[in-house]
């Protein structure tokens, strides 16, 4: 175990490309430089809220000392540190929006330790050469919500970024929630992200747009070599890394489809090249089984990023990754039909998981077409999603009507008409005896479903108490709630988050719809 301040770090990827190593950190375009040096901006009085000593452990890094903490709060860095913001390009709400980049993120270096090398990243640390209009800070509100929800989707075996620290700043920061002419100040904070990467899909993007080919190869070639070699002596690597960036996509896809993620953004700058959940923003858990749910404001009416999209958008994006790509080939044959391969992909991966939520170990016919009738009867009766697969795992061996409302009774939003009673009645019913004829016992059956289905899940109403609790100074549910997410699929404690969304939050303000600056 070692100390922030003590760590010599790495800085790998600023000694192999070119970047603007002026400081200047006016707004500007950079043409031909994945990076612009950063020095994060002091703040006036950090203090640090929160601390994820699992991941300081995989880190094998001490917990911080008070003057350990103005490194995580950027009021100091290191001799060895080189801090930059990443330039990359993207696609966002399916239009191409050119140069973007790292507007309030500022990557300290890099961390090695025996389980690997990790990027430190200070989110909300000021602003950068690609802040845009933006001050390149981040409020108490949202870095709340990404350092929670990020712990959180890693104990629910969610690929995804960490968070090692979140510290408050002391400093007001103006910002209008949902960009309706109301700003108002709120205390600002600062999330230290952890990842293998933080390249995404726009970072090659960017390359071919500007028909940089050599930059974009050596991109290419080094990211292979770093994080992929195991085709890095292949003839056709960038095929076969491709296909790889597709099969971790697809399999993201259906594991944020497993437990009811929605991103919310689902921009192609912030689609990460690794295969994890990146940059947490509007984001939500289902509450009600809703296909058309997106909780981003920004996103409608079109809801293209809804809940029931993500699947498809993923594919759209791997689409724009193999048109940058394309300028490394004369032929683009191999391109195309690496990407055609995502839709069997996805489904593969997609109803092996389903039939894991429902029980069964084998994917047949059968259990295809039971996976189907779930989703569409779930779509209309919508229920608490987390809530019903968990009772499911426990519904009574002998059903009858009654039997069935009693038993899914906490997990309903609303009354069930008639007709909607005897659509679920009859599925489960059905479902009830196809499960006794599974080839696994009724205790392994349960098992499974409980390992593959979390009884825990951030709830956006939750998170909001929490925010606001921390907003006066008390931590009490912000410390409970990440002790929590450490026990997603624990089968007991935690009884009180075992709730459906109350109704005062179904329009409250941070609980149900959410702008990107959230």
């Amino acid at each position: 175990m070692i100390s922030i301040a003590e760590k010599e770090f790495e800085n790998v990827f600023t000694q192999t490309f070119e970047g603007d190593d002026s400081g200047d950190r006016t707004p500007r375009q950079t043409p031909g430089k994945l990076y612009s040096k950063a020095v994060p901006t002091p703040v006036a009085a950090p203090r640090l809220v929160g601390w994820s000593t699992d991941l300081a452990e995989k880190l094998e890094i001490n917990y911080p000392s008070p003057a350990e903490v103005e490194i995580l709060a950027g009021n100091k860095i290191t001799s060895s540190m080189n801090p930059y913001a990443a330039c990359y390009a993207g696609h966002q709400f399916g239009n191409w929006a050119g140069q973007l980049g790292d507007g309030r993120a500022i990557t300290l270096g890099e961390w090695g330790s025996k389980n690997g090398i990790f990027e430190l990243q200070l989110k909300g640390a000021g602003p950068t050469a690609y802040s845009r209009h933006a001050d390149g800070r981040a409020v108490l509100r949202s870095s709340v919500r990404e350092y929670l929800m990020s712990e959180a989707m890693h104990h629910l075996g969610v690929p995804t970024t960490r968070a090692l620290a979140l510290v408050s700043t002391g400093d007001k920061v103006l910002r209008d929630m949902f960009y309706n002419g109301n700003p108002e100040y709120e205390p600002g904070a600062i999330v230290t992200r952890v990842a293998p990467s933080f390249l995404r899909f726009g970072n090659f993007e960017l390359l071919a747009a500007q028909r940089e080919t050599e930059k974009l190869r050596k991109l290419v070639d080094w990211t292979i070599d770093r994080f992929f070699p195991q085709f890095m002596e292949e003839e056709d690597r960038i095929l076969k890394w491709f296909q790889e960036v597709v099969e971790k996509t697809a399999f993201l896809m259906s594991e944020w489809q497993r437990v009811g993620f929605v991103h919310g953004v689902m921009n192609t700058d912030n689609m990460s090249i690794l295969g994890l959940t990146i940059d947490y923003g509007p984001f939500s858990f289902l509450d009600n089984y809703d296909h058309n749910f997106t909780p981003n404001t920004t996103d409608l009416p079109g809801r293209r990023y809804a809940f029931g999209n993500q699947p498809s958008i993923g594919y759209w994006n791997l689409g724009r990754l193999a048109n940058a790509l394309s300028l490394l080939f004369e032929e683009t044959e191999g391109l195309e039909n690496v990407l055609e391969s995502y839709e069997k992909i996805f489904w593969d991966h997609y109803y092996g998981m389903m039939s894991r939520k429902l029980g069964f170990e084998k994917v047949g016919k059968q259990e295809k077409e039971l996976n189907s009738r779930f989703e569409k009867v779930l779509s209309v009766i919508q229920p608490d999603m987390t809530i019903f697969y968990r009772l499911l795992a426990d519904v009574p061996p002998e059903v009858n009507p009654q039997a069935i409302k009693d038993h899914f009774r906490n997990s309903f939003y609303q009354d069930l008409s008639p007709n909607q009673e005897d659509l679920f009645t009859t599925l489960i019913t059905d479902y009830s005896k196809m499960r006794k004829n599974n080839n696994l016992s009724e205790e392994a059956t349960r098992d499974l479903m409980n390992r593959t289905n979390p009884r825990i899940i951030l709830r956006n109403y939750l998170l909001h108490q929490a925010i606001e609790e921390l907003e006066k100074g008390e931590d009490e549910l912000f410390l409970r709630l990440q002790e929590a997410m450490a026990q997603s699929y624990a089968p007991s404690g935690f009884d009180d988050f075992i709730k459906k969304r109350p109704s005062w939050a179904e329009t409250k303000a941070g609980c149900s719809m959410l702008s990107c600056s959230s």
